[in-house]
């Protein structure tokens, strides 16, 4: 059983810095932290999970009756992992395409340290073994040193030619054509190999060039997520679910006048505007599934939200769970998230699958929490770099809707928008 204590902190964001470094020491450890609050109904600015009590890990396919027992059995916080491949543990569906960062499928922990941060008061949730060393950590975090390094320059590889992304794009063109699909998610990896660096620090140079609401950093085992995503996928308070489905982005721009009129453009976009209403209708009828009778509500259409790199589309679907829904049955009624798929959700897998190059591991899947009374929050893995440390490899993937009236330039074009962030930190300009 877990108790937890409050102290003071003075200077929150000198100490959330302290606090970084100070978990970042430990083998295994996840820190979810949130930016830009307005957009997001975040509980806390940050949760820190240090250390492993327990945990359950899938690599080839989800039992979830195990997943479900794991959850009952724990009723605890539960830090989350969830690739988008375990799609093929929900429907019948397979991932051929190669896979050097070898994230597992899914893995929840248990941690064994559970701190949050809600503006000048952290809070220790800790087990009773682990009780009286609140008073030491929080000694150890205030003495930690806060240091700087640079980062190396690296030059991402492409890994499907501009040509082939023309290619390959025109082909599920035509599947939208026929009727096949409505609209699809179509990705693309950029690598590095042999690579090097210091993981908190490129977190921080992320973080604070993006500054999104559902960032990530954690290490589990040899596995780095340096995750600065601006989407959730789905929450949930009580009794109420909240999925944040984004469909549509646009740069900013330095100068406010042109800034405002790109939002502008963005907002009355007939092909963006086409593209998100496609999937909060996915996300409706997912959600309907697992809803009680009429109470799938659309609280916001389209609306634009700005961040420092892009302006988004983002919608707002929520409703209220049927009695006794357990964690698997919200898992196959709403995942992979409709943003990262398209519609109808099977085929537009089906075909991405076919026409992407690499595997999309945690990339278009989530990584999140559960508290001990079954509320969550869930984000989307996008703007995000993955690294497996044993193998030094680095990479990131990017991805937009092809829909009918989708014209491939413009579509590759937001790929390397979407990307600029990531090649940015360690100093690639295009």
């Amino acid at each position: 059983m877990r108790h937890h204590i409050q102290r003071e902190i003075i200077n929150p964001l000198a100490f959330k810095e302290k606090l970084f470094h100070w978990a970042s020491k430990s083998s295994n450890f996840t820190i979810l932290e949130g930016q830009q609050m307005g957009a997001t109904h975040h509980q806390y600015d940050c949760i820190i999970g240090v250390g492993e009590l327990s945990s359950l890990t899938f690599h080839d396919k989800v039992d979830f009756d195990g997943l479900d027992d794991y959850h009952q059995k724990t009723q605890d916080w539960l830090l989350t992992y969830i690739s988008y491949d375990v799609k093929n543990s929900i429907e019948n569906l397979k991932s051929q395409n190669s896979d050097d960062l070898k994230f597992p499928l899914l893995k929840f922990i248990q941690p064994k340290k559970l701190l949050c941060l809600k503006n000048n008061l952290l809070s220790f949730h800790y087990l009773n073994d682990d009780f009286h060393e609140i008073d030491k950590d929080f000694k150890n975090i205030n003495e930690t040193l806060v240091e700087e390094s640079s980062l190396p320059k690296v030059d991402f590889i492409n890994r499907m030619s501009k040509k082939e992304y023309f290619e390959n794009a025109s082909q599920l063109l035509k599947h939208i054509q026929r009727g096949d699909i409505y609209e699809v998610n179509f990705c693309q990896e950029f690598y590095a190999n042999d690579i090097s660096f210091n993981c908190l620090q490129a977190y921080k140079s992320l973080r604070d060039i993006s500054k999104a609401p559902f960032s990530v950093f954690s290490k589990v085992d040899t596995h780095y997520v340096i995750s600065a995503s601006p989407e959730r996928y789905i929450s949930k308070s009580g009794n109420t679910l909240i999925s944040q489905p984004i469909k549509g982005t646009a740069r900013r721009d330095s100068d406010s006048n042109i800034d405002h009129k790109i939002k502008v453009q963005l907002k009355n976009d007939p092909k963006e505007r086409a593209e998100n209403i496609m999937i909060v209708d996915l996300v409706r009828n997912d959600l309907s599934k697992i809803a009680k009778s009429k109470s799938v509500e659309v609280q916001e259409l389209c609306k634009i939200y700005s961040f420092e790199q892009v302006h988004q589309m983002i919608s707002t679907i929520t409703c209220q769970l049927k009695d006794n829904v357990k964690l698997s049955d919200i898992l196959k009624a709403s995942f992979p998230m409709g943003s990262m798929t398209g519609a109808p959700k099977y085929k537009a897998m089906e075909l991405a699958e076919k026409y992407e190059t690499k595997k999309r591991g945690l990339y278009s899947g989530s990584v999140g929490y559960i508290t001990p009374d079954f509320d969550f929050d869930f984000n989307v893995v996008i703007r995000s770099l993955l690294y497996n440390a044993d193998a030094r490899y680095l990479s990131y993937m990017v991805g937009g809707a092809l829909t009918a009236k989708s014209i491939i330039e413009k579509e590759y074009e937001e790929c390397k928008l979407k990307g600029k962030a990531m090649k940015k930190i360690f100093g690639q300009s295009s």
